[in-house]
């Protein structure tokens, strides 16, 4: 248990800074809140953080392979998750506030978004081999390490979301600048993804 409370140390750092900062994730959380509140915009959350723990778990399992794969892996996800981050800035820009608020935020549309969010995957990739395996390679750690990100990018994508909510009248009423504005940041987070800067 001590070994795994290490190697857990030695990468939370990283895992916060990551979780808290700017991505498609905790944009599209942001945006769910504000435009619907939590009622209806928990859906979208609730997919987020499933398909978080997902990508986690996969890459946990696979993650020897992934490294004999990765180039190939990665230039075709790069572009696959830049062009479906784009379209839902493209939505995002679009998307006036709705009349008719008894439709949910999707939890399909969140729980798919991590299997192209580079951002994550590339996370926990860089988790895994370069502070996780090295240390530890039996397959039960890995499924913990991997509820321990979880949890710290849901509560990146949760703390986001309170934004949205906080802020929900304010922004239902400029709607068309705040989407603008987070579609841009959409934007950039794919041009970041294709670019590397």
């Amino acid at each position: 248990m001590q070994v795994f409370f290490s190697i857990v140390m030695s990468y939370v750092l990283y895992a916060v800074v990551t979780a808290f900062t700017p991505g498609p994730n905790n944009i599209v959380a942001l945006y769910a809140i504000s435009q619907r509140g939590w009622r209806r915009g928990k859906g979208i959350v609730v997919g987020i953080t499933a398909g978080f723990l997902c990508v986690m778990i996969a890459c946990g399992l696979f993650c020897y392979e992934l490294a004999r794969y990765l180039p190939a892996v990665t230039g075709v996800l790069k572009y696959v998750g830049a062009v479906y981050i784009v379209y839902l800035a493209i939505h995002i820009a679009l998307t006036k506030p709705e009349k008719n608020e008894n439709r949910q935020m999707s939890f399909w549309k969140g729980f798919l978004l991590q299997f192209v969010n580079m951002k994550i995957i590339l996370y926990s990739i860089t988790v895994y081999t370069g502070y996780i395996l090295p240390h530890e390679s039996r397959l039960l750690p890995l499924f913990f390490h991997a509820a321990v990100m979880t949890l710290i990018g849901t509560a990146g994508c949760l703390t986001w979301a309170a934004a949205g909510g906080l802020f929900q009248k304010f922004l239902r009423k400029y709607y068309r600048p705040f989407n603008i504005v987070m579609a841009l940041i959409l934007v950039y987070c794919a041009a970041s993804m294709v670019f590397d800067f």
